[in-house]
């Protein structure tokens, strides 16, 4: 049976826009009547989500399937990596963990992956008129091309042509591209078919000469020079280094103050994505070094891949104190999973799931206590929020099981149970929930509390999956008008 049309988007580093790239064009091609599966084979992130069929997958494979408008499935993204404390490494296969000790280890495991990496990426082609492939960091890393999972290694594997992308915005994009061409064996550089510019700023017809001196020394045709997207931060991000877009800075005076501590270990930061559409929220990342700003209104630990070890920065950095003085001149705290945990009185991890058997003492402003285990809850969920009835949805991914005298006090109802801890103030909360603030009524009526005891005006709803929907149609005309999609397509068409 002929094999499905597939391309691999691969680029001549990290962070060159290959996730949104690929969710841009899932979305163009769909709008032309195919039906596109995205798929990645290794991930490397600590922001995942949990798929339709119970396991979890990087958090670029979901949004590149809502851009396809097709269900997630844990054979678009095979194998994910989380860096977890002490050097260790959870390993999500199928999406589900397996036992790995360090990364060392998954070094010796590595190769054993490619036969289960192929075995949903013919899941995935068999369901598919166009399969969407994402690389992972760069081909050019030839010290990682024996064994390799994530890029070249499994294009040939799978036959699939690649397309390499260079971002201009960072410098040296000529270089990078003509270098990626010099460190290839040949039958890799080879398998590249085309090549394209993103992030482009000013007029595109000035970069003329440098697609000719590529082509020149290369032979790789140009498919296209994509300008800078402006809106790409209304989109879910999930490398740590996007970050720094999340907070807007064209806030009005008065706004919202709400303040994020960064940590290491900090993971399913897209939870914070939906309170950068309300105009009237100014969302502070708080970096080491930096003091908690005295004047939020509150304050939101996220979620974390390595509790004990984020509790032991978060009080190195003085962070402990600076909350202390925040819950005294009366603001709010909300602990987000793995912030949940760290809001407690002890986090113990007696199996060493994170790292080294140990624990630690909490930050102690919610009367509960957390035990770390094996057994990885993983569920799409719904609920209310209990203060309000609000309706509530999202996901649970976590290790470790939560309770205590402010238990007694949910913070929500999942599915007819109590779910979350509340101080007797009502002023500090914390839950499990993921994407708790997509929940439009709830971010509203949240955020509405705020903005009473701050005595500002009542700001209309908004909807953040309506936003998400809007961005992505934009990115597709974005990539439609700057790509030759039609030569990308026959690309892929061309698999052998």
């Amino acid at each position: 049976m002929r094999p499905a049309p597939a391309v691999m988007i691969q680029g001549t580093g990290s962070n060159v826009g290959k996730s949104l790239l690929v969710a841009g064009l899932a979305r163009a091609f769909t709008r032309r009547g195919l039906k596109v599966m995205p798929f990645k084979p290794q991930n490397l992130s600590n922001n995942a989500a949990v798929t339709a069929d119970g396991g979890e997958i990087g958090r670029s494979q979901a949004l590149q399937a809502l851009a396809a408008r097709v269900p997630t499935s844990v054979h678009m993204n095979p194998v994910l990596l989380k860096p977890e404390g002490g050097g260790s490494l959870q390993v999500i296969v199928h999406g589900r963990r397996v036992p790995v000790s360090s990364t060392g280890v998954w070094k010796d495991i590595k190769r054993s992956l490619l036969s289960r990496v192929l075995e949903s990426f013919s899941q995935i082609e068999a369901q598919a008129d166009l399969v969407l492939v994402e690389g992972a960091g760069s081909p050019a890393e030839t010290n990682l091309r024996r064994g390799d999972i994530a890029n070249m290694g499994f294009a040939a594997a799978a036959k699939v042509p690649v397309i390499l992308v260079g971002d201009i915005d960072c410098g040296g994009v000529i270089a990078a591209i003509v270098g990626t061409h010099c460190v290839l064996e040949p039958d890799d550089r080879n398998r590249i078919k085309g090549f394209l510019i993103n992030r482009f700023r000013g007029e595109v017809e000035l970069f003329d000469e440098g697609l000719s001196d590529i082509f020149l020394r290369t032979g790789w045709p140009s498919l296209g020079v994509v300008p800078w997207f402006d809106r790409a931060p209304d989109l879910p991000a999930e490398d740590i280094l996007a970050l720094g877009a999340m907070a807007r800075r064209d806030k009005p005076s008065g706004a919202i103050r709400i303040a994020v501590p960064v940590l290491e270990g900090l993971a399913n930061f897209d939870d914070l994505d939906p309170l950068r559409i309300e105009p009237d929220v100014d969302l502070q990342l708080i970096y080491p070094g930096q003091a908690l700003p005295g004047d939020a209104e509150l304050v939101v630990l996220a979620g974390s891949k390595s509790t004990v070890c984020d509790l032991a920065l978060f009080r190195q950095q003085g962070w402990d104190i600076d909350l202390m003085a925040h819950r005294r001149r009366g603001g709010a705290i909300l602990g987000l999973c793995g912030g949940y945990q760290m809001l407690g009185r002890t986090v113990q991890d007696p199996t060493g799931v994170e790292g080294l058997p140990g624990g630690a003492a909490g930050l102690g402003f919610l009367d509960v206590e957390t035990v770390l285990g094996e057994d990885k809850r993983l569920a799409g969920v719904a609920g209310i929020h209990l203060a309000t009835g609000s309706p509530v949805r999202g996901y649970e991914i976590h290790l470790g099981q939560t309770g205590g005298a402010d238990c007694t006090r949910p913070f929500l109802e999942i599915e007819g149970k109590p779910e979350g801890a509340l101080s007797p103030d009502g002023r500090v909360a914390g839950c499990y929930l993921h994407g708790l603030f997509a929940s439009d009524a709830f971010r509203a009526t949240f955020l509405g509390a705020l903005r009473k005891r701050s005595e500002l005006p009542r700001q209309e709803g908004l909807s953040y999956d309506a936003q998400v929907e809007e961005t992505l149609e934009a990115l597709a005309d974005h990539l439609e008008a700057a790509l030759d999609l039609d030569e990308i397509l026959a690309i892929a068409r061309e698999r052998k």
